[in-house]
């Protein structure tokens, strides 16, 4: 099956709840995967990044595109990092409908590093 960046955000967006589940990583895994690509699960948001990769994505930079997946690194308190998917109209998504990539006010204060990946 080939990568399909609308099923994984429809998926996301029809699974996304309206607050934190403290799941993002599963959330976002299983959109990844209702897009077509075959990703091994991980237990913590901030260690996705090499499975992505083996799932056919590679590391980008700049504006997100639709279907990308941000893999954002752990700050105080949150120590599994957080994952979400790019709905490519200003929304994101991991186990609730986000505004900003960033899930609260304190990661983006906190401006943790993050990667960005698209499927190839």
């Amino acid at each position: 099956m080939s990568w399909n960046k609308d099923a994984a955000v429809n998926y996301a967006r029809n699974h996304a709840g309206s607050a934190s589940q403290h799941r993002c990583a599963h959330f976002v895994s299983n959109a990844v995967r209702a897009g077509g690509a075959r990703l091994i699960n991980t237990n913590y948001a901030k260690d996705m990044a090499f499975n992505l990769r083996a799932a056919g994505f590679r590391a980008v930079y700049g504006a997100p595109m639709k279907g990308d997946v941000a893999v954002i690194q752990p700050i105080a308190g949150h120590p599994a990092g957080h994952a979400c998917i790019y709905g490519g109209d200003g929304t994101w998504y991991s186990d609730y409908k986000q505004n900003s990539m960033y899930p609260g006010n304190n990661w983006a204060s906190a401006a943790p590093s993050y990667q960005l990946f698209r499927h190839n």
